[in-house]
């Protein structure tokens, strides 16, 4: 298939990921709106402990993270997926059969966040969620868009700022991916920007019956108050219109593993010219029950996404994304300088660039398979490229990033 889909989806999802330019409006309030702001203030307030109460369950154990963050260990029945209608009263299934061709070997452990490195752990039988703070809260230009990618239709992609450096391959069926993403601390210009890299698994038209199932990591100061790198998810199955939450900041995602709190501070990272460090992801199908489970590391099952969540991935993906993602405000009238990956062009090569390697798909018979056809696209080439290859070690693999703003990308 020629690269007019891949365009066609990053389009899409620049026009309908878009998250920054609501709170840059409210960030340039004037003293006219600020006069009135008291009496909205305490309404927003309200609204935020509201919601911060029904999101943030009542724990067994508190783990206080080098970070800052804090770690509530809830039992599992308790997880604000429950909360969802056509999941009350439910419990998390059991884990399910594994891909056909799966090896643990040479895969990382799963002791790879700061909170965990505290010797701190949740009981079994409940699950580690980041608390919610009123300044995570606060951050974000309402309650009702916290934790959500903002539907925000434009004519044009010029001015939604978010661009991308990715691999690519559609055109088939898709019961799942694998990959494993080099974690890097890029320097993030702005709370409005972000920079991430992760896979996607995508379903449906480019329009408002859009599915994706989203896992990787990111570093974003408005949601999380910092630029660390971090552990995310993220579910969508109209196209972020109403559905899907990034992490468990809402009903969907049920977490089944007691180690490894979604959101929080990933450690180690990788270093120029030093020690490099990524986290192995596998996303795939059920074949039994459908449900797409996620899973980290050597073995380690994070959790599922119910199959009842999606309307076209109820059967499977029509495409599987691999990559980088950044947005650009443009401050100045100048290119951001918020880095993709490492900072680094794909050119600099390993321990310099960043790289997503051992690209595998699942196939309709639950079988890892190598990735076939995989295609490479940078839509700001001279602000972040990719370079793919294949060799015995990494099998399918790329290079990706690049620094933003410099002498050709101005």
């Amino acid at each position: 298939m020629s690269s007019i889909l891949i365009f066609t989806f990053i389009f899409t999802l620049c026009l309908l990921s878009s998250c920054f330019s609501s709170s840059a409006s409210l960030h340039n309030a004037t003293d006219e709106n600020v006069t009135l702001r008291p009496q909205h203030e305490i309404q927003k307030l309200k609204l935020i402990r509201e919601h911060l109460q029904k999101i943030n369950k009542p724990a067994v154990k508190t783990i206080q993270s080098p970070d800052g963050d804090t770690i509530d260990c809830v039992p599992s029945h308790h997880q604000p997926a429950f909360d969802h209608p056509m999941l009350q009263g439910q419990r998390p299934m059991d884990p399910p059969e594994m891909p056909k061709g799966y090896s643990q070997e040479n895969e990382s452990h799963e002791d790879f966040q700061l909170w965990s490195l505290t010797d701190e752990s949740c009981p079994e039988g409940t699950i580690p969620i980041r608390r919610t703070t009123e300044q995570d809260m606060l951050r974000a230009s309402s309650v009702r868009i916290f934790g959500r990618k903002i539907r925000r239709v434009r004519r044009d992609s010029s001015s939604n700022g978010h661009e991308h450096a990715v691999g690519y391959v559609s055109g088939s069926q898709y019961y799942g991916a694998k990959a494993s993403i080099n974690v890097w601390t890029p320097r993030v210009s702005s709370q409005y920007e972000f920079s991430l890299s992760q896979i996607w698994v995508i379903a449906g038209s480019f329009a408002d019956d859009l599915n994706t199932i989203e896992a990787g990591w990111q570093a974003r100061a408005k949601l999380y108050g910092d630029t660390n790198p971090r552990f995310f998810t993220y579910w969508t199955s109209d196209a972020y219109q109403t559905t899907g939450c990034y992490n468990l900041l809402c009903s969907g995602f049920i977490q089944t593993n007691n180690r490894i709190a979604i959101g929080a501070a990933i450690s180690p990272v990788s270093w120029y010219k030093g020690g490099q460090f990524d986290i192995s992801l596998l996303i795939w199908k059920d074949p039994k029950h459908g449900h797409w489970w996620l899973q980290f590391g050597s073995g380690t099952l994070v959790g599922y996404w119910p199959v009842s969540l999606f309307t076209h991935l109820m059967e499977h993906g029509n495409m599987v994304q691999f990559g980088g993602e950044i947005v650009n405000t443009k401050p100045g009238g100048s290119h951001t300088s918020t880095q993709m990956g490492s900072g680094h062009f794909a050119g600099e090569g390993f321990g310099k660039a960043s790289y997503f390697r051992n690209l595998e798909m699942v196939d309709w018979d639950n079988t890892l398979i190598p990735t076939a056809n995989l295609r490479v696209l940078a839509d700001h080439p001279n602000c972040y490229d990719i370079r793919g290859g294949v060799n015995r070690v990494w099998g399918n693999y790329f290079y990706y990033g690049g620094p933003g703003k410099n002498s050709k990308c101005p």
